[in-house]
């Protein structure tokens, strides 16, 4: 890719050039480290680091060109730009000549349910025979092969990079606001647009939750222009995000509990198991969901309706959603010898906590025990609301650490006993190791008890334990293990 390309894929991005050689570019880089001969550098601000003062190292490494937001002269060719993130991902598009328009791409956005709603229905199109792509919070998974991701949404030139690697009809990507934010999807054309829901989350990064919203509403900028939008209307953010793509004219399918909707809820019942039905067109689909809760009640509707604008017939979809076996460190059982359930999930906001600990209830749980913490640096505001959820729908909790990112032990523990102390209603307590909290959870575990442990899901611990475990659910593991153990030896 020759230079004059770059350029012309910036368009109004572009605050100054002065060069009149035209160099080909052998590849794109944000990291000096990794550029080769022929590279064009991008050096982007960072939260801690500054890619423009890696700029001369991009140089000696054979960095053949430059973008950046700083006013610089060098010897070599240099775009100056507004932002430097925004110009990373047209770049990138364009190297990669433009891959999402190869494909059919599914945009996920919302607060909770991204990454369940993004499992549904990749399951629903691989069992209707389609091939698809996911690129989300647990896994990268392309043409069939497993990534390790590095984050919600990756960066701009990954996501380039996957797609253009990508054999697959399909590809599902989840969006947090945070990837709007940093144009990690600049460059990106989608076919759909799907919302799931806006609750109090992340207000560590956005001023307000209006902000919040404004920053999900971005990935509507990114529709091809015959795309289109699935939104739950299900709550007053769905109203306004439908009313503001309206006025965009981007089409808007939407599912909610009256027949003002393209897909109505009806009879839901969770009794031991989900079950409900939907209306669409004056036909009636009875649905059995093997993954319990009012709330996958609501990701496997937004899921069904997405599939049946693409062109899956409800019958296949219907069929799909009875076997799908669920996600990762999502609502994930382990059962407990005694007859317990202990349920692993990502749940971090108090939406979410509040799902799990109905779907316990729902399910007619003997007793329901929680275990959870915060994780430091991020959206403190939320925490109080999180533990009055849990100690009004929970018979006990135990309050433990989660990820500290850089907070002192002792700063975090305070932390948890002040707010067991003011909202705990005597239900909770604290115990600071995660793995310990667990190991009484699992010791003390009684017949028709339900324990929901959250926050985490399938991420590894950031922390070092007392057990030789790296995540929840291998916590759960290892404890059935040595209690296994132990009765043979006994």
């Amino acid at each position: 890719m020759r230079l004059t390309k770059v350029l012309e894929a910036l368009g109004g991005s572009v605050k100054k050039y002065k060069n009149d050689t035209d160099p080909v570019l052998t590849g794109i880089q944000m990291d000096s480290r990794k550029v080769k001969p022929g590279d064009l550098f991008v050096a982007i601000k960072g939260f801690q680091i500054d890619g423009h003062k890696f700029i001369t190292q991009a140089m000696d490494n054979g960095a053949r060109a430059f973008i950046g937001e700083n006013e610089l002269e060098l010897e070599v060719p240099y775009i100056q730009v507004f932002d430097s993130r925004q110009a990373l991902g047209r770049a990138a598009s364009e190297f990669y000549d433009h891959p999402s328009r190869n494909h059919t791409v599914i945009g996920v956005t919302g607060t909770n349910g991204k990454t369940t709603v993004s499992y549904i229905l990749r399951h629903i199109l691989e069992s209707a025979g389609k091939s698809c792509s996911l690129l989300g919070t647990v896994s990268y998974i392309i043409n069939n092969e497993v990534y390790k991701p590095s984050n919600t949404t990756p960066d701009a030139l990954q996501i380039q990079e996957l797609i253009s690697k990508s054999k697959d009809e399909f590809v599902v990507l989840e969006v947090s606001s945070h990837a709007l934010k940093q144009y990690r999807i600049e460059g990106l054309e989608l076919d759909y647009g799907l919302f799931t829901n806006l609750s109090h989350d992340h207000l560590d990064y956005h001023p307000t939750i209006e902000d919040y919203f404004e920053a999900k509403t971005l990935m509507y900028n990114y529709m091809k222009k015959e795309g289109s939008a699935v939104v739950s209307r299900l709550g007053e953010w769905g109203d306004k995000l439908s009313s503001i793509l309206n006025a965009k004219d981007i089409p808007v399918y939407s599912l909610g509990y009256d027949d003002s909707h393209d897909l109505k809820i009806e009879d839901i019942k969770l009794n031991g198991q989900t079950r409900f039905d939907i209306k669409m067109g004056g036909i009636t689909y009875p649905l059995t969901f093997p993954s319990p809760g009012l709330h996958n009640v609501y990701n496997a509707a937004l899921a069904f309706l997405t599939a049946v604008k693409i062109g899956i017939s409800p019958d296949v979809i219907t069929e799909a959603l009875k076997s799908f076996p669920g996600v990762p460190g999502r609502f994930e059982m382990i059962s407990h010898p005694e007859g317990a359930t202990f349920i692993v999930d990502y749940a971090h906001t108090k939406d979410a906590i509040e799902y799990c600990l109905q779907a316990a209830q729902e399910h007619e749980a003997v007793k329901i025990k929680h275990i959870f913490g915060f994780r430091g640096e991020r959206d403190e505001t939320k925490r109080e609301h999180m533990v009055k959820a849990s100690a009004a729908m929970s018979d006990e909790f135990t309050l433990t650490f989660d990820d500290l990112n850089g907070i002192s032990e002792e700063e975090m523990a305070k932390e948890l006993q002040d707010l067991n102390v003011r909202f705990g209603k005597n239900k909770g307590k604290v115990i600071t190791d995660r793995t310990m909290a667990i190991r009484n959870a699992w010791e003390n575990a009684q017949s028709g008890e339900w324990i929901l442990i959250t926050g985490k899901g399938p991420e590894e611990y950031q922390s070092m334990y007392k057990l030789p475990t790296s995540t929840d659910k291998e916590t759960l593991l290892y404890l059935k293990k040595m209690q296994n153990k132990e009765k043979v030896i006994g």
